[in-house]
């Protein structure tokens, strides 16, 4: 095997962005390591010459970008149920269950994702995540569940890649928050950065002048039911920040129940102790997702019913059936 090779030309010039950063947006699930590692090794030509992680891009230059041929997979097929939402031979959509990791990493060798899509996909899933990330266009949380589209091809898996760069795939999500917004909608923009002293967290940072400090994140939410001590939202992300809609209902006051990282006080006045007393993880939920089929050119929206959990809580809290 050879790998595969295409070209992308820029539309406007980057005057603050270095070529490797401009990359990453255009394929957010390879991290910025991986482009610069392929820039260093000559597989990245800026007009047909070796580029520079450092370089400007600018407007007509054309970006040629050959992708190594992916090497034996390092992790194990592993005969795991996976709820399948949608599946055809450039992709698939599933459930992902609460408390399974979606890809290899220290700690979690087995038992993720990637493991069950080796078995389920018999090996055919898209090289461009790396050896470690085979078909993964997109992560959630260990503890969020809900939609998650894998690629089966490396095409498959870079248009789908750009309709996420793009913003142009819809992504909503339910959430049970302590408390409730003040507003029945809202959106909710800020910028998000990893928290100065907790290195594990990331946190809403103030503006600065000259410009904000961290990454613009931009949250719209609208509420589906109130009770004393809880709501519950409907959340769609705009941008796809780490820990997006955890980090920006906490920054409203209205944590997601169950959060142990981001919860806090709100989340200790919640009657846990009579209503939810065994919440094992953030009642956060994936819902929905809105695409573009890369081969048929199609609209496809997949739903993904709520975990037995998700509903138990909102049951406990009071909350009555929600018609979706």
């Amino acid at each position: 095997m050879i790998g595969r090779s295409e070209s992308l030309v820029v539309e406007t010039t980057q005057l603050a962005l270095r070529l490797d950063k401009f990359l990453q947006r255009q394929f957010p699930d390879v991290t910025r390591v991986a482009l610069q590692r392929l820039i260093d090794a000559g597989e990245v030509l800026l007009d047909g010459r070796p580029a520079k992680p450092s370089q400007t891009p600018r407007a007509g230059q054309v970006i040629s970008i050959h992708w190594p041929a992916t090497k034996p997979d390092t992790a194990i097929a592993e005969a795991i149920a996976l709820h399948v939402l949608y599946e055809d031979d450039h992709l698939l959509v599933i459930n992902k269950s609460s408390g399974m990791v979606v890809h290899p990493a220290a700690g979690h060798a087995t038992g993720t994702l990637v493991n069950a899509l080796l078995h389920h996909c018999a090996g055919r899933l898209s090289g461009v995540g790396g050896v470690a990330r085979p078909g993964i266009v997109h992560r959630l949380d260990k503890d969020t569940s809900g939609c998650l589209i894998a690629a089966k091809d490396d095409a498959t898996h870079v248009a789908l890649s750009q309709q996420f760069a793009q913003r142009s795939m819809l992504k909503i999500y339910h959430a049970i928050l302590c408390g409730c917004p003040t507003k029945a909608t809202g959106t909710i923009q800020t910028a998000i950065a990893r928290h100065p002293t907790q290195r594990k967290k990331m946190a809403v940072v103030a503006t600065a002048r000259g410009g904000a400090k961290g990454r613009a994140a931009e949250t719209s939410y609208r509420v589906l039911a109130r009770l004393p001590h809880a709501s519950l939202v409907e959340a769609t992300l705009h941008t796809g920040r780490t820990h997006q809609i955890r980090v920006h209902f906490q920054h409203i006051g209205c944590p997601v129940a169950g959060d142990t990282v981001y919860g806090g006080r709100p989340a200790q006045r919640l009657p846990i102790e009579q209503a939810v007393a065994k919440l094992q993880r953030q009642m956060l939920h994936a819902y929905a997702l809105t695409f573009v089929h890369p081969q048929t050119r199609r609209p496809m929206t997949l739903t993904a019913p709520w975990p037995v959990d998700f509903q138990a809580a909102w049951t406990a809290l009071g909350g009555s059936h929600i018609s979706l």
